[in-house]
């Protein structure tokens, strides 16, 4: 099988794969069921189509070029996209059960994907591939066709992109239950002076809004430990090393960690979609699978929360008194 219009051949990214992973063009020819011979003709013409030297040969092994690990993670993406592809045609032909592909931040693996599973589980025969990454890398894994469905967060392109409304969240700070905010409403700037902070890393736009917010009513936040990725600052706060601010959606997956929460102020609001590429024509199976993401949004959210314009704000209302979180309630297959 030849590719494009350059003259690579599919054999020949297969067998350079194996021999990256196998490290030998001998067990590379164990894996494939071909002779050696046959793996290092591969390899050469490979090189010659490329016109770069993938590995430096020496009398009894063959080391990998820097220009060989550069090529793999492109071949790795390649190959794995077509072992999907022949995949989903044979399923299509033989009218077996679909892979559903959804990616989200890692934080949602806590308590919503494992309900939007159940409910795809109990109404398919589908299996469901999980995909982590931030919000970017969600809306490249759905162009790149890895994933059929994403959460994510408003703005996204509208000219790549379709979307439904799941929910939408003011900030929270998050805490152990025996802090002294359990005994407050509402959590403000002035409150957060001399208290250690868990912080999402500066590159954030809601790191930036926070501590601007800090910094206007006089106070210089303390940092304790900056995290990259929503779901690790958890653990810090679990164990009692500080205070984090992130916002309700977020912080619902933390509620089999028995943390404590109360509104900020001032706060932003955030507007979570799940997403698909634009244009996209639905199967009855991927129907069920964008319904069960937002029934398992919906099940967690007060149901003003969910706001067909998105234009909405959550309501006032539950930023007065205070948010304490409950533990997950048993998944229902059936609505």
């Amino acid at each position: 099988m030849e590719l494009l219009q350059s003259g690579l051949k599919l054999r020949q990214l297969q067998v350079f794969r194996a021999v990256l992973r196998a490290g030998s063009t001998r067990q590379a020819a164990v894996a494939l069921g071909i002779s050696q011979p046959a793996v290092s003709q591969h390899i050469k013409q490979l090189e010659a189509l490329l016109g770069v030297v993938l590995f430096e040969r020496s009398t009894n092994r063959i080391l990998p070029s820097r220009e060989a690990w550069e090529l793999l993670r492109n071949v790795e993406l390649a190959l794995t996209s077509l072992d999907r592809l022949e995949a989903s045609i044979f399923a299509m032909k033989n009218e077996e059960r679909q892979q559903i592909a959804i990616a989200a931040p890692a934080v949602f693996g806590f308590v919503t994907l494992p309900k939007v599973v159940a409910t795809i589980r109990s109404k398919t025969d589908s299996s469901v591939r999980s995909i982590s990454g931030n919000y970017h890398q969600v809306g490249e894994h759905i162009l790149s066709g890895r994933a059929d469905l994403g959460i994510s967060r408003l703005p996204v392109d509208p000219r790549l992109f379709e979307w439904a409304p799941i929910g939408s969240a003011h900030n929270v700070c998050i805490f152990h239950p025996k802090h002294r905010f359990s005994g407050q409403a509402c959590v403000e700037a002035s409150d957060l002076v001399g208290e250690t902070i868990v912080d999402i890393d500066p590159e954030f736009a809601s790191h930036q809004m926070n501590f601007n917010a800090l910094r206007f009513a006089g106070v210089e936040p303390d940092i304790l430990v900056e995290y990259d990725s929503n779901g690790y600052e958890v653990g810090f706060v679990s164990a009692g090393l500080g205070v984090s601010i992130t916002n309700e959606i977020i912080a619902r997956e933390y509620s089999a960690f028995e943390l404590e929460a109360r509104p900020v102020d001032p706060s932003a609001l955030y507007h979570y979609v799940a997403i698909w590429q634009r244009g996209r024509t639905f199967s009855s199976t991927l129907e069920v699978s964008l319904d069960a993401i937002r029934s398992a949004f919906a099940d967690c959210l007060p149901a003003n929360d969910i706001a067909p314009d998105m234009d909405r704000p959550a309501i006032a209302a539950r930023r007065q008194g205070f948010l304490t979180f409950m533990k997950p309630r048993p998944v229902s297959l059936k609505r």
